[in-house]
């Protein structure tokens, strides 16, 4: 088990790190009001960095409102399409981790063009106005494998068969071609965090056994890799603390321990929740995910993942609950 981050601590558990005090360091995240970055915004802070967020506020400010009475956050409400704009928000950084995007190929695919403006000509413009000493730490993706026969490594050819796998590919060679650059293929996301995502596999499959006690699953033989949300904060942690001591460009960040079958995770759910299931043979993802991925290069740099998927399920069960969306036009 890894050593625990800052916020870890709020659980009673005792942490061996010392963490950074009155850092001058300033790290700019992209899309900090996300899914990812409203989890990793509050450890940054807590480890004494500086902090600014650079949002378009696509899915409001709710996630980071309490962090403008903090002295070292600040926020600039930015599109990374609009060059002109970027260019003063992200040009004193010392550190950017990149986390804009259109994320998801249902997204994507709704709205193409959006996402090759987003995903890829964003990454561009931010590239453009970066200083060279920069750090730069690229949230990727898996998808970016496509359909694999056989176990991920970071040397596997990539072969993205959606619009969102070709578009992260893309924006991620154009970040590594850059230089001083850490990329960064995670698995599938769940938990919660202050930017909730119920289209995540495992937080849907939830939501649906909790609130509709129903769901159909097509694929139920597919298997991937799953890593809490929580885990992928502390992975942005991880580099920036090793940033020296990396003796790679790109890693899979996630455990061996969490890769499980569409099935494997209904039945977990099922040990908690009592829903029924219907197993359908029609449907695919365009993602097309089944498969293993290997994670011993990030294992070997030291990180490890602290929550397994029994404790991640154990927090949907208890949170999602008290999480409700009322449909204006029903009654019941």
């Amino acid at each position: 088990m890894a050593s625990l981050d800052p916020l870890d601590l709020q659980s009673g558990a005792q942490s061996p790190e010392r963490f950074v005090q009155n850092n001058d360091t300033l790290i700019v995240v992209t899309g900090g009001a996300g899914y990812i970055g409203s989890m990793l915004i509050p450890r940054l802070l807590a480890r004494g960095y500086r902090v600014r967020c650079v949002d378009n506020l696509m899915y409001g400010a709710q996630p980071i409102l309490h962090h403008f009475l903090h002295p070292r956050f600040s926020f600039a409400e930015v599109d990374i399409t609009d060059a002109k704009a970027l260019a003063p928000a992200v040009r004193d950084a010392d550190a950017v981790v990149h986390l804009a995007a259109l994320v998801g190929y249902p997204l994507c695919k709704k709205m193409p063009r959006r996402a090759v403006e987003v995903n890829v000509d964003g990454t561009r413009n931010l590239l453009d106005v970066l200083r060279p000493e920069t750090r730069l730490l690229y949230g990727s993706t898996g998808s970016n494998y496509g359909e694999v026969e056989g176990i991920c490594t970071e040397d596997t050819p990539l072969n993205p068969l959606s619009l969102y796998g070709e578009t992260k590919t893309l924006a991620e060679s154009m970040c590594r071609s850059r230089g001083r650059c850490v990329a960064m293929r995670f698995a599938t996301a769940f938990g919660l965090a202050p930017r909730i995502r119920l289209d995540l596999m495992i937080n849907d499959f939830a939501w649906q056994a909790i609130h509709n006690r129903y769901m159909v699953v097509y694929e139920r033989h597919f298997r991937r890799t799953f890593i809490h949300v929580s885990d992928i904060a502390r992975a942005f942690l991880h580099m920036i603390d090793r940033w020296d001591q990396l003796e790679h460009d790109i890693y899979n960040v996630g455990h061996d321990s969490m890769n499980f079958t569409k099935e494997d995770i209904v039945r977990l759910l099922q040990d908690r929740v009592e829903f029924l299931v219907h197993f359908a043979e029609i449907g695919s993802d365009d993602d097309k995910r089944d498969y293993a991925v290997d994670y011993s290069r990030i294992r070997a740099s030291g990180y490890e993942i602290t929550i397994d998927i029994d404790r991640g399920l154990g927090e949907l069960v208890h949170g999602l609950p008290l999480l409700r969306i009322r449909n204006p036009y029903s009654n019941v």
